[in-house]
Parts: structure tokens; sequence; C-alpha cells
């Protein structure tokens, strides 16, 4: 990522929070980034302008997660112990205060309207999951599912549905693993799908059956350390888990079966699951030491009695064990905050070692480190990477002009072309795009079968216009500190 030999630097900085950022998240097509800082403050940036649009107190404690419902609606997670959905459209947000938490107000901001509101469980740090209510649903579902860890037994997941606000299921996938430490729900074919991570090391997967039961398909051992964070790859085929320790495990997902057909939701059920010993030992266990232990903490919920539910029903079918597709030691400990980009050829990791690390996905490999921040790094997130078609539909829906919307069209064509001309080599930062205005129809001739095709006329576009497609089209990576900074870079 280096230019002539120097190490490459962060397009912008974002400076506003007074605490430590834990959770960041690009919404509205890339039109705002939302960061959560350890005080509950939320702030949703502008990143045509770089500047503040929304800032509210959204949690009386740390912001543990955030994601974006469609374009107007919006989650956080805080250690309250409360989870919220905002109503978070541009009406909204003109109301709102643009005063950083770093800035004193003269008076407390005010807060957008509050749509729902979930008691839950943040003793473990692990950050909500979310996805659409049925198999097949778009970006923007009317009705999703959230996952989160049970709120007296944090061993156990808990799935509700929204707007109900009721709880569908609680699944739980052994009591010998400890805490839940990260997970993703999602539907793999028409499958409900769980990915779990322990605070043992240990990583599992587990499927709704048609019956209404949770069937374990997948079990690895591959950390001697809590899992940190989790992502599952955009084509639902693998996932990535990080953990306190220096592994980077792949593992594979299982597909889904061919005979799975579309049915109704089940109705609400509680799943445990004895989960058996490890296909592939603990590094601690191999090295013939003991098998890492619950912590006071998981102990302590132990003792509480559990939620009140019906009879706990028998697994569909036993665990799979199988073994990771790769294991890689990247001797550096402490990385969290693993995302995958949605064009699954990248991940990112944030360091305790305030370094930031980009890997193949393919290989597990080192490819880039991002060096600014001087404290440990919290958070990470990509934009979302915007093919020429969505682009187009995106300014359809916002009422574009059409001239202009083919011109960004064909621009964004050239700027994948000449990424997609790197061949043979690793991914490297994108420059620029350069174009310029034409007036009139230009006759281009192409070298392979020589025929002669007309490019549409290209029209100049504002200032404005230029700044909102830049913001769609780059290929923004951001990382938050525990100096309250944000450092965006345009990398791959």
């Amino acid at each position: 990522m280096a230019t002539h030999g120097r190490p490459a630097q962060p397009k912008s900085i974002l400076r506003g929070h007074k605490a430590q950022v834990h959770a960041a998240a690009f919404v509205r097509a890339n039109h705002r980034l939302v960061t959560g800082d350890a005080d509950g403050f939320i702030v949703a940036w502008d990143l045509t302008i770089m500047r503040p649009r929304a800032v509210w107190k959204a949690h009386g404690n740390a912001i543990l997660g955030i994601a974006g419902w469609g374009d107007d609606r919006l989650i956080t997670h805080g250690r309250d112990n409360k989870l919220i959905v905002w109503k978070f459209t541009s009406e909204e947000e003109g109301r709102l205060s643009t005063t950083l938490p770093l800035d004193p107000a003269p008076e407390p901001r005010p807060q957008p309207w509050m749509l729902y509101m979930l008691e839950v469980n943040t003793m473990n740090f692990c950050s909500f999951s979310h996805c659409p209510a049925s198999a097949g649903l778009g970006a923007a579902p009317s009705d999703i599912l959230l996952a989160v860890p049970n709120t007296l037994a944090s061993e156990a997941i808990d799935i509700f549905h929204l707007p109900s606000q009721a709880r569908q299921h609680t699944v739980k996938l052994g009591d010998k693993n400890g805490m839940v430490m990260a997970l993703s729900i999602f539907y793999h074919g028409h499958n409900l799908t769980l990915v779990a991570g322990y605070e043992n090391g240990m990583a599992t997967v587990a499927r709704l059956t048609d019956c209404g039961d949770w069937s374990v398909q997948y079990q690895a051992h591959c950390h001697s350390q809590p899992i940190l964070s989790l992502d599952v790859s955009p084509k639902r085929d693998f996932f990535l888990t990080s953990s306190a320790d220096a592994i980077i495990a792949k593992h594979p997902l299982p597909p889904p079966p061919p005979s799975a057909i579309t049915s109704s939701p089940p109705q609400p059920t509680t799943t445990t699951l004895e989960t058996p010993s490890p296909a592939n030992p603990s590094p601690s266990t191999q090295s013939g030491g003991k098998t890492p232990s619950k912590s006071l903490l998981t102990a302590a919920l132990s003792s509480n009695p559990p939620p009140p539910s019906s009879q706990p029903t028998n697994p569909a079918t036993t665990a799979r064990k199988q073994q990771p597709l790769k294991i890689v030691n990247t001797k550096h400990a402490g990385q969290q905050s693993l995302q995958i980009r949605s064009d699954g050829r990248i991940f990112a990791t944030a360091g305790w070692d305030a370094r930031v690390r980009v890997y193949s996905t393919r290989t597990l490999a080192e490819v880039a480190v991002l060096k600014w921040h001087t404290v440990g790094c919290y958070a990470t997130a990509f934009a979302a990477i915007v093919d020429a078609d969505t682009l187009a539909h995106q300014e359809k829906e916002e009422g574009g002009d059409e001239e202009k919307t083919a011109v960004q069209r064909r621009q964004h064509q050239q700027y994948q072309q000449r990424d997609g001309e790197r061949k043979g080599e690793e991914p490297g930062v994108l420059g620029p795009l350069e174009t310029k205005a034409q007036s009139g129809n230009e006759k281009v001739e192409n070298e392979d079968d020589k025929k002669v095709v007309a490019v549409p006329k290209l029209v100049e576009l504002t200032v404005r216009e230029k700044r909102i497609q830049q913001v769609r089209e780059a290929h923004w990576l951001v990382a938050g500190s525990k100096d309250g900074k944000v450092s965006l870079w345009d990398v791959f």
C-alpha cells in the first residue's frame, strides 16, 4: 500500500469523540459513517464534507454495536443492557445536534425518535447480529431477527423478532464453552443459521431444521483464548474468527440441505445441545495443558436459574466435527472487530498494538498494515463495494438525472476496469478517477475485435455530485481507536 516507498496515510481523520471508539458502521449507501464510543455517544458523519450531521447520547454506557436497518432506521447496542432501534431519516437528522462529544453542549442533545427497545445481556461484551426475518427478503426488510446472548445464561443465545419484540428461540449449544463472545445470524439457503464463538475458543455452527430444532453442523477449537470477533463471507461459504491469541482461523460453512424449502416461521422453542469433545483439540490441550476453565463471571451467571421456557428439545442430529480450512498464527495477539469486505476479497482486524491489518481471505496472508494511531484500535468497518447497476438504481430511486446517472455508471465501470487490469499483483490503493467532459458522441475502437462503439455524451458534474460519487465509489476502511479518533483509509 505504500507509494514510492512511503507508508500509507489515511485520507482523513475524524476527531470529536471524547472516549475510545468501540463501534463503527457505514449506512445509507456509504453516505453516512456512524461511530459509537465508550460514553454511549453516537456520531453520524457526512463523508462528503467529513463533518458530523447528527450527535446524540444513545446509551448510558459503552456502545457495543451499530447497524443500519434499511435507510431510515439505526440499531445500537449498549452496555447499559439496552438494544434500541432509532428512526434515522434525513429529516430526523435536521433536528439533531451537531455538537461533538468533545465539545461542551449548553443543553442536552436531542435524540432521534425511539422505535423499539429491548432489554438484553451485555455482560460478556458480545454485540448483536441481525438478518431478515425470512429468506429471500431484500436489504431493507420490514421484519428482522436479532440474536443476542441470553439475559440470564450468557452461554445461551436469544433470537428476537422485530417489530413484534417477541423472543422466538433460545439456543444453548452446550454448557462447557463459557460465555458467547461473538455471533452471526443469517439465512443459508432457506435455513436459518447461527455461528457462535465462545469464551474457551470454540467456534460452532448450528442450523434450524424444518422440525424447529437446532442441530450443530460444525465445531472447531482453534483458539486457546476467547474468540473476540467473527464474520461470515458474503457468499456464505466460510467464516473467519479472531481471538485474544494470535490465531486467525478460516472455517467451512456446511452447505444447506438440497431439500430445504421455505416454511412458515416455527413456534418459539428452547434447544439445548450437549456439545461433545471437539475434533481438533485446542493448542493448550495439544501441549498437555488443561482445558481453560470458566471465568468467575461465567460461574456467577451459571448459578442463576435458567430462563423460563419450554422443556428443551432433543437435537435433530449430533454435532458434525470437522477441521477448519486454514489456521494462521499471525504473531500479533489481540486482533478484534474482524470484518470481511462485501466483495469477499479481503478482511481487516483492529489490533491492540494500534495497527489495523488487512488480509487476503483466500490465503489469510497479511497484505497491508495501517499505522497511524498510537494506542490500541477497537473497531473496523468496510464501506460496501457498489457496482455500476446498483449505483444506477440508487440514482433512479433518488430521482437523479438520467443523463448524469449514465455518466456516473460509465465512470464507475472505468474505475472497476482499472482495478481489474492489475493482474498478477496484490490489491493496491486505487487512485482518483481520471475523467474529462466531452461534447458529442466519441467513437472508440476496440483493439480486440476492431469494432467501433459509440460513447454517450458526458456532462459535467457539480462539485457536490462529484463528492457524492467519490463517497459511493471509494473503497473505505475505517478504524476507531482508544484515542477517540477515527481514521479513514481508501484501500484496495
